[in-house]
């Protein structure tokens, strides 16, 4: 199996799923249930996994190897580090689909926990442009469809800038840390987003190419023989828009641990289809967890330093102990967010 034969068999299965998922499953609109969603999360969640342990037993199959001679060039090519001298191609295939897993799994979970973020500004979106819960799926469904085309065009471009220009990491891993830093300083900070000035909203109403009315779930309306697009549309928009500042983040973040580009781009896409479902869970305790932005700052920190290290010290750090790093930061600050909330509670009893 070649790269293109795999990529297309990728996309297949993912457009398959996102038809069921609308077509069959959300085909009337309505509001998700807590149920609904963690069913759902469970399915994508699941769907994630199943895919980890393909790559475990036939990461092989993602760019075509037949040889030893593959494993050492894609080696060098995406950084895996293996040492491979005086290994059989048993050998090496075994530890090329042990690391490829590994980076998978770990460019996951990265890419799930900083969507987290991403969720609270979809909430204050949907609030400030007052929309309908009933239509709050229809707009994420096609965020993300419009977010897998982006993802691709800014992950493969990356992945040939990273090749032919490789201190873009160092770049990287600088707006990590900044971002991280921002993060950490301004977490307390109330975000607000005013709908009626917002910069979408003015262009489009200033030429007369949208309407303030909501017309139900759709994206467009005919108003006096002219087609214009209804608020829903521009919330579309915003949230695209959103996610574009989102991936300049994320998506960095996932080159810090492959260089691989479909690794990168197979884990942001399972990612962020879960992101719907991971929503409707998460809309109404967001406010529970009040230290999960300070642990994605110490995150999004550590993984631009360790961006950094090899670059400036020769220092790398092996991906499986990123993996742990990273649950660590992020089970620290939901057990400190659960600590805190019972002690407020106690106090309010008391």
């Amino acid at each position: 199996m070649n790269e293109l034969l795999f990529f297309s068999v990728f996309l297949v299965v993912v457009i398959v799923m996102l038809t069921l998922d609308l077509g069959v499953f959300h085909k009337k609109d309505h509001i998700i249930t807590f149920k609904e969603a963690a069913t759902w999360t469970a399915i994508w969640i699941g769907t994630a996994l199943i895919f980890y342990v393909v790559i475990y037993f036939h990461a092989e199959w993602i760019h075509g190897i037949n040889s030893m001679e593959d494993i050492i060039r894609l080696n060098a090519k995406h950084g895996h580090g293996l040492k491979l001298d005086g290994l059989s191609y048993a050998e090496g295939l075994q530890l090329y689909r042990k690391a490829m897993s590994l980076e998978y799994i770990t460019g996951y979970l990265i890419e799930k926990s900083l969507s987290v973020d991403n969720i609270f500004v979809m909430i204050m979106i949907f609030m400030a442009f007052g929309v309908n819960r009933l239509y709050y799926h229809r707009v994420l469904f096609y965020g993300i469809v419009g977010a897998i085309v982006l993802r691709f065009i800014f992950i493969f471009g990356a992945a040939a800038l990273i090749q032919r220009f490789h201190w873009i990491l160092l770049l990287f891993g600088i707006i990590l840390i900044y971002t991280g830093i921002k993060m950490f300083i301004t977490r307390n900070r109330e975000n607000k987003i005013d709908a009626e000035h917002h910069p979408v909203v003015k262009f489009l109403s200033k030429r007369g190419l949208s309407t303030s009315q909501f017309h139900g779930h759709d994206f467009f309306t005919k108003i006096n023989g002219r087609w214009l697009v209804t608020p829903l549309f521009i919330v579309l928009l915003i949230i695209e828009f959103s996610d574009i500042v989102f991936a300049f983040d994320s998506i960095p973040a996932i080159f810090s641990v492959t260089q691989d580009p479909y690794i990168v781009f197979f884990s942001n896409i399972f990612a962020i289809l879960g992101l719907r479902s991971l929503f409707f869970m998460l809309e109404n305790v967001m406010d529970k967890f009040r230290y999960l932005k300070v642990g994605l700052a110490v995150l999004l920190t550590y993984i631009g330093v360790k961006m950094l290290l090899p670059e400036t010290l020769g220092i790398k750090i092996e991906t499986g102990t990123s993996l742990i790093v990273i649950l660590g930061i992020l089970s620290l600050s939901i057990i400190a967010s659960v600590i805190a909330n019972k002690i407020e509670a106690k106090k309010v009893r008391n």
